[in-house]
């Protein structure tokens, strides 16, 4: 079985960036299939356009723009692309990393499908500081790994502990375009209004109305990625009022419009 070596990636690199203990490659994957591998370090896998299928010894995923994985060392897998442009955007973490910042990547084994919009919107301050590359984005990273590493431990709250509607509203509020108003994610889940409000930040680490705000600004994220699509188009799809309410929640999160965004990247 082939085995990568530290900053190896299947594909043709737009950038790849040399952190301490860290490479970033933004990469187009050229490949229409790859075999079985593995690689030396754990990484993230963030699909920034086009699409893939990826199966290891448990899981298979189809992952589509905005899908985020993590792969601890050594996870073989392998990789199928469509005959379409596709690209990946891609963390590598050596041991001293772990170490340095005292994290166990015994509690992150195998292959882990990152859903949560906290931890995506994460990801893409990273690659948007990969881009900007100045003096202070090495911190700025190293930050925002932390932050990943630490809502990926705090979600894996035991399944008994954890109400049953807890999974159903997360499932309904990532998977399915929904009306997002307290009375209708109530009333499909089953419990109080008033209940849902006070419990929901306990479980998911903000509050409602923030946690839906980083699910539609994720997905307008890569969007205007692509750049297939006019504002109004993102604005549409993403499930804002207009483009002034969409340039206004965008500018709260990445403190900048996402026209001067697209300008920097």
């Amino acid at each position: 079985m082939n085995k990568l070596k530290t900053g190896e990636f299947f594909g043709s690199h737009y950038q790849k960036s040399a952190f301490e203990n860290l490479i970033i490659t933004d990469t187009e994957y050229t490949h229409s299939k790859v075999d079985w591998h593995y690689h030396e370090n754990p990484y993230f896998t963030y699909l920034l356009q086009g699409k893939l299928f990826e199966s290891n010894k448990k899981e298979s995923y189809y992952l589509e723009p905005g899908s985020l994985l993590f792969h601890n060392w050594q996870d073989a897998h392998y990789n199928i692309k469509p005959p379409e442009y596709t690209r990946g955007f891609h963390i590598e973490l050596n041991q001293n990393w772990f170490s340095k910042f005292d994290i166990e990547t015994t509690n992150f084994e195998g292959s882990i499908n990152l859903k949560n919009p906290i931890i995506k919107n994460l990801m893409n301050q990273i690659f948007v500081e990969t881009k900007i590359n100045d003096q202070y984005s090495d911190l700025s990273i190293e930050n925002n790994l932390i932050q990943i590493f630490n809502t990926i431990d705090k979600s894996k709250i035991k399944e008994s502990r954890k109400p049953i509607w807890v999974n159903q509203l997360k499932e309904l509020l990532i998977e399915e375009k929904t009306d997002y108003s307290l009375k209708n994610l109530s009333s499909k889940i089953g419990i109080h209004p008033v209940h849902l409000s006070r419990e929901f930040q306990r479980y998911f680490g903000t509050s409602l109305g923030h946690y839906i705000r980083l699910i539609k600004l994720n997905k307008a994220f890569y969007l205007l990625l692509s750049k297939k699509f006019t504002m109004t188009e993102v604005c549409y799809q993403c499930d804002f009022y207009d483009q002034s309410h969409f340039i206004s929640n965008f500018k709260r999160i990445y403190c900048t419009t996402p026209t001067k965004f697209l300008k920097r990247l």
